[in-house]
């Protein structure tokens, strides 16, 4: 079964995966009240992602997808199924989706509550131009006693109505809809923050309209907080707009290669070329790709040869000759020949769509050390209530030496400063948007991560086996010797060949035509015939020319005598695949063709070194072999494994990991996915079988060794990051909130670093944008 059939499966027993769109959170305590109550209905799972605003819901049958909605919707959000073609629930309760929900008052009000809660820098832009217009006067003339003038707190207050009303509204929205369900979020500490330093101070101003009853340890200045709930109100929508920029960032990767396919497609139908949209394609229509033309879906030529440009699929800028019968990638462009193509896959099963659901799968999903940061914030709100709370009477009761007498004025300042540096934002985003940055950047790498869990999983690597053919080697033949049997000289056995090879679509023959162009310019060719599995005849120079096997020069009655058999035998232990060449009926000689080493493998088993882990080779190939491309490379000796079968490759794995190894696996074949599975990280090259992906846990869509270097660095990278998120996270509120509570800090400072924590965290996990560049 492929990644996409996992991640989008329904069946009528097991379970299923449902995607849903969820509006109005706002930190790591709404995703965990979230999960939660989802946790609560029979054999449900889920995982929600804060920046990416969603959830993957893991059902059984027997729960539809309007339960999974009203239960979302009962915890205070809107929530809705992602539209996308790959998303797919039990047939019985599309219908229900798309219904009102008698239950909740809310789903009227999608899009009001949207607005409300700000999630996106549109919707938040216009209440932050306000908020700041205002607060700037409110600032100077409460914070400078020389702009004062007669009954200057009534403006003022009037000028922070607007502010902690309309410009705070989407603080109080969410904190009335969590109230209404008996819980709490940041929303909750930063609407009480600011509420009651405006009704603190509208009651102050009420009592004493004109300012001359009430000192102030500041010089000038009545104890009013209208500044404090503007400039509070004014640093967190800053903060919140800020992160939705960044978050939207952080997507951008994820969004442009959803973006990369075709838009239309030229169909042939009844001879004719008809343009459609590329969504309409069936499997197996034959469609026409012209040259600077992207490949409307994933398919094989069936006519025309071009070089096409897969740098959006796999990231490596060198295009890829295609011919008949090779497979083309959607999105991928055609640089140059006319290319008909037939469509083998389309819609959701397309490379692309894969490709996209296994990054969204993956930003959707949880690492291992995400989950300390939902178990604090599960109880962080409460207990944070409770120390303002505690933190305002104990300044009431008692005299604290280090401050000062305790009074009214002071007990409310710490109060509210508490309130408001406590938000626990900084801790919602430390994982996720780290996650969302450092996973997208590796798409635009062309390196998969299937799920979070793999990011820990690199940390601890220390062994990786590397399978040769494909992998360390091209996995294609070229001419490393030419033998003579006979009067012909080795460089006219290549012409001769290279020029009736010319006119074969085999692989051996391109290797030998190559190889022979390199050298001088081909003859012309005549009467050429093939054979399908055997070989090639044609007239050159006047010449009979065959090349092929040896099958295929008995069939056209040339003897092969012990001697040219023995040579044959030469070439077949030094690894090499030999074929035949004979001129007017007489072998003339052999040219031996062997797997060459990736131009880069030798810099990538560097890298890998440096990094940390021991480069072990497996092949199937004899020992000879093995050796000589180990040590091409920089492979040591004693760990060089040959004639391993698949088997073999399994237990050399288990045999490393009972030794006490963590064991990375990179392989593309067939027979290297069990070893990929078994492994504690499993990494398939994207030029391999779809077994081989789909048993890995990280898939580099290349076949450059070099990406999986820089595949396990990103991983190591991303997670490295993560931790400094969470470290400076737990690190602001642990001493935030005692400094606020003695009273060290302001409630306009507290909101300014508050907002600063999170905006910290976004843009350390886009430095991550930056990698490899």
């Amino acid at each position: 079964m492929s990644a996409a059939e996992i991640l989008s499966q329904t069946t009528d027993s097991g379970p299923r995966i449902v995607e849903i769109d969820i509006e109005g959170m706002t930190c790591a305590s709404c995703v965990s009240r979230v999960e939660r109550k989802l946790g609560k209905l029979a054999g449900v799972s889920a995982s929600v992602n804060l920046p990416l605003e969603s959830a993957l819901v893991t059902a059984p049958a027997g729960i539809s997808d309007q339960q999974i909605l009203d239960t979302v919707k009962a915890t205070g959000y809107a929530a809705t199924l992602k539209h996308d073609a790959e998303t797919r629930s039990s047939p019985a309760s599309h219908p229900d989706a798309a219904k009102e929900s008698p239950n909740d008052a809310d789903d009227a009000d999608t899009e009001q509550n949207h607005m409300a809660h700000g999630g996106t820098a549109a919707t938040l832009l216009p209440r932050l131009l306000a908020a700041a217009i205002l607060t700037i006067p409110v600032f100077l003339f409460s914070m400078f006693p020389v702009l004062q003038f007669p009954q200057w707190g009534w403006v003022v207050g009037v000028l922070t109505l607007p502010v902690v009303t309309w410009c705070a509204w989407p603080f109080h929205r969410a904190a009335a809809i969590n109230a209404r369900h008996f819980a709490s979020t940041m929303d909750t500490l930063v609407s009480i923050g600011v509420s009651a330093a405006f009704l603190f101070s509208t009651v102050t101003l009420v009592l004493d309209p004109t300012l001359t009853a009430h000192g102030s340890a500041m010089e000038g200045h009545a104890p009013l907080y209208f500044e404090v709930s503007s400039v509070v109100v004014t640093f967190l929508l800053l903060g919140r707009y800020l992160e939705a920029k960044a978050k939207s960032k952080a997507g951008d990767a994820l969004k442009a290669l959803l973006n990369l396919g075709a838009k239309e497609a030229t169909v042939l139908r009844n001879g004719d070329e008809v343009k459609i949209p590329a969504a309409e394609l069936a499997v197996d229509e034959i469609f026409v790709v012209r040259p600077g033309e992207k490949v409307a879906t994933d398919g094989v030529v069936v006519d025309g040869t071009s070089a096409v440009d897969t740098s959006l699929i796999t990231g490596e800028s060198v295009p890829v000759d295609v011919t008949v019968d090779s497979t083309v990638t959607g999105a991928t462009i055609n640089t140059s020949g006319r290319l008909l193509v037939r469509a083998t896959r389309v819609g959701s099963e397309t490379t692309l769509a894969q490709m996209g659901r296994l990054v969204s799968s993956a930003q959707a999903g949880k690492a291992p050390i995400a989950r300390l940061a939902d178990r604090i914030s599960a109880v962080f709100v409460p207990i944070v209530l409770v120390i303002a709370v505690l933190t305002f009477g104990l300044w009431l009761l008692f005299s604290l030496p280090v401050i000062g007498s305790a009074d009214l004025q002071s007990a409310f300042t710490a109060a509210v400063a508490v309130l408001i540096i406590a938000c626990p934002c900084a801790l919602g985003l430390a994982t996720p948007v780290g996650l969302l940055t450092g996973t997208g950047r590796a798409a635009q790498l062309g390196i998969l991560i299937k799920g979070p869990q793999v990011l820990e999983d690199t940390r601890t690597v220390d062994t990786i086996l590397l399978d040769k053919t494909g992998t360390v080697t091209e996995g294609r033949l070229s001419v490393v010797d030419v033998v003579p049997l006979a009067q012909v000289p080795a460089e006219d056995i290549l012409r001769l060949a290279g020029a009736v090879e010319s006119h074969s679509e085999h692989p051996i023959a391109h290797a030998i035509t190559a190889h022979a162009r390199e050298a001088g310019t081909l003859p012309e060719v005549s009467e050429f015939t093939s054979a399908p599995g055997g070989g090639v005849r044609a007239t050159v120079d006047g010449r009979t020319v065959l090349a092929g096997r040896a099958g295929w020069l008995e069939e056209n009655h040339v003897p092969l005598t012990p001697e040219a058999m023995a040579a044959l035998a030469e070439q077949e232990q030094r690894g090499t695949t030999a074929i035949w060449v004979a001129v007017d009926g007489e072998a003339a000689g052999l040219i031996a063709l062997k797997d060459t080493i990736k131009e880069g493998s030798k810099a990538a088993i560097a890298k890998l070194k440096e990094l940390g882990l021991r480069p072990i080779l497996l092949t199937g190939d004899n020992a000879a072999v093995a050796s000589q491309v180990a040590a091409a490379v920089g492979i040591a000796a004693e760990d060089v494994q040959s004639e391993v079968l698949p088997q073999g490759k399994v237990d050399a794995v288990v045999a490393l990991q009972a030794g006490g190894a963590t064991v990375a696996m990179a392989g593309d074949g067939v027979n290297d996915a069990a070893a990929l599975a078994q492994a504690d990280l499993g990494i398939a090259m994207g030029s391999g079988t779809d077994v081989a992906i789909q048993a890995a846990d990280l898939t580099v869509m290349g076949n450059d060794l070099a990406q999986v270097a820089t595949a396990i660095a990103l991983s190591r990278k991303t997670l490295g990051t993560i931790k400094v998120n969470l470290f400076w996270a737990f690190f602001y509120n642990a001493i935030g909130i005692p400094v606020a509570a003695l009273g060290l800090l302001n409630p306009m400072i507290a909101g300014a670093a508050m907002a600063a924590s999170s905006v910290l965290v976004v843009a350390n996990s886009l430095r991550l944008r930056r990698f490899g560049r």
